[in-house]
Formats: C-alpha cells, sequence, structure tokens
C-alpha cells in the first residue's frame, strides 16, 4: 500500500461501512528547490492560442460513468481542452470532463470549483454526492468540478490488472529477509513500468503545476473573473499552488483538511505516521484501552498475520498489508471506530473476514473482483511532483524513527518511501510545494485536531506559507478527515459566511465543537 488517501474517498468508504506532509522547513540554510515557482505573466496569458481561450462549453446530460450512475437533470457535463504540455500551449491538447449544478438563488456570485483530493478522486463522480454538504453554497454558487489530468475520464491510468492487484497483496510490505526486500521492490517496479506503458506520453504532464494551470483556463473559460475554489485534503496543496501561480486571479479559497507544504516526501510519511497514530490513541482511549498497550497489541497482532494470514469467509487470505489498510479505514472518521473494534476483536479469534472488507472499501474492490485505479493516479502524480528517491539502504536507516513515531504505521510508511517511486522513468519536479501567495486576497486554511491523513498542524504551515495577510487559519477541535460538513456549526458558519459573504475570521480562530 502506498500513501494514505488524501480526500474524501477514505471517508465516503467508511460513511457506507477508502499519498499527503513533517515540520519546519529545510532549515539550516538548505535551499529547497519548488514546484511552480515560475509565475505566469501578462505575456503568458496572452500566448495562449485563440483555440484554447475561445472554447465553448458545450454543456448537456451527463452520462453514466464506469464508477457512477447518472447524477440526474440538475447535472450538467462538458469537456475542456487543455495542452498536454503547458509549455507547448499549441500543440497537441487533451480532453477534461466537467460536471455543475448551476446556482439555485440570485445573486450568483459565481463558480465554485471543487478538488475532493487523492490526488486522484473523480471530481466528476464525486461532485453529485457532495452537493448535499455544499446545498448552502449551491445557492449562489455553480458547483463544478472535473477529472484532473491521469484521473478518471481524463485520461485515467491503470497500472495494473485486477489479477496483479490481488497477487500483490500477497508481497510482504515490511520485508523481513533479503528475499522479501527483492520482492518488495520488484513488486513497486513492475508497477511504475505498467503506470509508464499505460499512461505514455501522459506521464511526464499530470503534476500538480499542470493541474493549477488547468484551473486557470477553466476559469477563464467558465467566465470568472476570479477563482473561488474549495479544495480538500491534497485539494489543499492544488489550491495552494494555484495561489502561487496566480494570486492575482485569488477570490474566495477553502483549503480544508490542508497538506503541510514544508514537508517533502520522507516528511509527509513521517506526519502520516504521526496523524495515524493519534488517530489511534484517541480510539483507543474511546474503548477505556491504555493507549501505549493497545498500539503494541495491534502491532503484534499485524506482526502474527505477516507470518501467518487469516482465514476469510471469502476464501481468500487476510494478509499484513490488508489488515492494515483495514486498520486505516475506520480511523478517518470517528463514527466508524465501532466497526474497527469488531474487526479486530474477530481478528484476534483468528478470523479476518471484517479487516478484509474494510480493506476492500478503501481499495474500492467490488464483489466481482475488480479495482478502482484511485491510487494508481495517486502514484502518477505524486512521483512527478516529488523529486525524493529514497534508495532501500536509506530507508532502513529511516526505520528506527518511524517505528519510534508509531509502531504499527511507522514500520509501512517507512518501507514505503523507498517503494512508492521506486525505479519510476520519470524524475520528480521539487522537494515540495511552493505555495507563496504575496499580493493574494485572503485564504481560508482549516486542520483538524483529530485528523489522520493530514494531521492539524499542517494548516498552521500553510496558512504561514501563503504568506503574511494571506492564509488565515480555522482549526477545529475534533476527529476525523476534513472538517467542513462534519457536524460542527461553529465551523460550517465560519466556511459560508467566508464564502458568501466575504467575511474573514480572524487568523487562528478555533471552533472548540
Amino acid at each position: 500500500m502506498g500513501r494514505f488517501v488524501r480526500g474524501v474517498a477514505a471517508a465516503a468508504a467508511a460513511a457506507l461501512l477508502a499519498a499527503g506532509c513533517s515540520g519546519g522547513s529545510s532549515g539550516g540554510g538548505e535551499v529547497h528547490e519548488r514546484s511552480g515557482s515560475a509565475r505566469p505573466t501578462a505575456t503568458d496569458a496572452k500566448a495562449l492560442p485563440t483555440a484554447l481561450t475561445s472554447q465553448k462549453l458545450g454543456w448537456g446530460r451527463c452520462e453514466a460513468t464506469a464508477a457512477s450512475s447518472p447524477p440526474g437533470n440538475d447535472w450538467q457535463c462538458a469537456t475542456l481542452r487543455v495542452p498536454l504540455d503547458w509549455s507547448k500551449p499549441d500543440g497537441v491538447t487533451i480532453a477534461l470532463p466537467l460536471i455543475r449544478s448551476r446556482a439555485r438563488g440570485g445573486e450568483r456570485i459565481g463558480s465554485l470549483l471543487f478538488n475532493f483530493g487523492g490526488p486522484g478522486l473523480t471530481g466528476v463522480g464525486t461532485m453529485p454526492g457532495y452537493a448535499a454538504t455544499a446545498s448552502l453554497l449551491r445557492e449562489r454558487y455553480d458547483l463544478v468540478s472535473w477529472d484532473p489530468r491521469g484521473v478518471g475520464a481524463s485520461e485515467g491510468v491503470r497500472c495494473r490488472g485486477d489479477k496483479e492487484i490481488q497477487a500483490a497483496e500477497a508481497v510482504d510490505p515490511t520485508p523481513d529477509t533479503p528475499a522479501e526486500e527483492q520482492a518488495y521492490l520488484q513488486d513497486a517496479a513492475d508497477f511504475s513500468h505498467g503506470c509508464a506503458k499505460d499512461a505514455g506520453r501522459l506521464l511526464g504532464h499530470v503534476s500538480t503545476t499542470d493541474t493549477a494551470r488547468d484551473m486557470d483556463l477553466m476559469r477563464q473559460i467558465l467566465g470568472d473573473t476570479k477563482m473561488h475554489y474549495f479544495g480538500i485534503s491534497y485539494g489543499t496543496q492544488l489550491g495552494g499552488v494555484y495561489a502561487h501561480l496566480f494570486p492575482e486571479k485569488v477570490g474566495r479559497l477553502v483549503l480544508d483538511a490542508a497538506v503541510d507544504p514544508s514537508a517533502d516526501m520522507v516528511g509527509h510519511r513521517k506526519n502520516q505516521a504521526r496523524g495515524f497514530q493519534r488517530a489511534l490513541d484517541n480510539y483507543l482511549a474511546s474503548t477505556g484501552q491504555d493507549r501505549e498497550q493497545g498500539t503494541r497489541k495491534i502491532a503484534a497482532l499485524l506482526d502474527r498475520i505477516d507470518t501467518d494470514p487469516l482465514d476469510t469467509f471469502s476464501g481468500r487470505k487476510l494478509t499484513q498489508v490488508l489488515a492494515f489498510t483495514g486498520i486505516v479505514l475506520p480511523l478517518y472518521s470517528r463514527d466508524n471506530w465501532p466497526s474497527l473494534t469488531s474487526a479486530l476483536q474477530t481478528a484476534e479469534q483468528g478470523d479476518g473476514s471484517e479487516l478484509l472488507a474494510l480493506a476492500d472499501d478503501y481499495d474500492d474492490r467490488d464483489a466481482s473482483g475488480h479495482y478502482g485505479t484511485l491510487s494508481h493516479s495517486q502514484r502518477v502524480i505524486s512521483c512527478l511532483d516529488d523529486k525524493p528517491r529514497p534508495t532501500l539502504a536509506e530507508a532502513k536507516k529511516l526505520l528506527p524513527e518511524f517505528e519510534r513515531i508509531s509502531p504499527v504505521f511507522g514500520p509501512f510508511l517507512g518501507w514505503d518511501a523507498a517503494g512508492w517511486c521506486h525505479d519510476w522513468p520519470v524524475a520528480g519536479q521539487s522537494e515540495t510545494p511552493e505555495v507563496s501567495a504575496p499580493g493574494a486576497a485572503p485564504v481560508l486554511v482549516i486542520g483538524t485536531t483529530g485528523d489522520p491523513a493530514t494531521p492539524y498542524e499542517g494548516a498552521r504551515r500553510m496558512a504561514d506559507e501563503l504568506g503574511k495577510g494571506v492564509g488565515v487559519e480555522l482549526t477545529w477541535k475534533g476527529q476525523g478527515h476534513t472538517a467542513y460538513g462534519n457536524g460542527s456549526d461553529c465551523v460550517d458558519s465560519t466556511v459560508n459566511a467566508y464564502l458568501l459573504k466575504g467575511t474573514v475570521p480572524k487568523d487562528g480562530k478555533v471552533c472548540a465543537s
């Protein structure tokens, strides 16, 4: 398993019972290279060919997709053409599917673009289901989303087939022997080669910077003078990069479940180890268990499953990676902690069926054995974004620190640092994303204290890196991944006032409930 999903997909999967960044800047005088450091100028904007800037979106009825049914008459779909390579805007173009629902009330503000995270979540498939959460916003905004390049219907990437995915579930994600280490790296290399084969020319053009530039063309074609945007989880990184590239176009931006833009790929994994361990501690405390003892018990269970996978009702074996994934999913939402309790209890009794069902929900595996491709898109996007490529030897040196952070999540994330982009055929672009946006309008940045996937410390760092007078932090003292629409009247009213009225809260505001 690679990075944890950052976005509404894992939370949604948990609700149905589903790879993200360490502390501080580089320090010590070291200068990190940054993505998207060159801002477009007025000349850049004028240089876009008329074929792009004069597009007319042919809004029409939305059809069913492989992942979803038709969303109903309130929704319209269209296709936007964008350059495959933004350095060659006159060259080959690719198609991005869009979806929208028109504002229902009076005094329309404009379009409100949503990115739901991942990276790799389909906006076309997710937007209609999220509309109930955004019902007040729908009164004055057109709700708009899209499948970013490399995702879903936007030339979405599939790096291996269903049989290969299931076979890979037997690969040990925390190798114990040289043979297991070799098998782990070979599996990673096979995945990389599959991505390269399927993506072809697209593989070098799916970065966050590419998608941010797509967004600004989208803004123009939609007829908006300013970008109004709601980014969730990874979508906060995308929003930050957009603000850096186009500060003068920033309207009202909400970044919910903010990632830490000061962390590189290793730092991101350390952050997630801390975040999931914190969520696990909170879960254990809620059940009356001692946190350290409970953590050791779960780590021992995973060790036993590594040696002896558990039987399940389906006939499939619950391997260590599947057990780990099944533990991760319920931690995205406090409402699903009881399912974790039940799954752990049955696993301790030798039955892995419940943990397997949770893992399948996370991996988007249906009853026929077909898997979704969110993690495939996540990998091709993040491996183009991230320059660091820790070797196996470097990752092994990091393991003691990861294990100190979390005996449960640390080993998996430490090894993942070596496996995630192993043998990747395209170089990564930057150490960390550049999000500084001097001169931009205030951007609302939200962190949740119990967020496992994007720990709340990242919100302060995102606000700081956006710049003084730009980043405005809002903290929710709650549990789960994302804050808006998750039960806090304080959070919801603050966000609604910002988006609907332009009311900017005081930086550092805290919502206790």
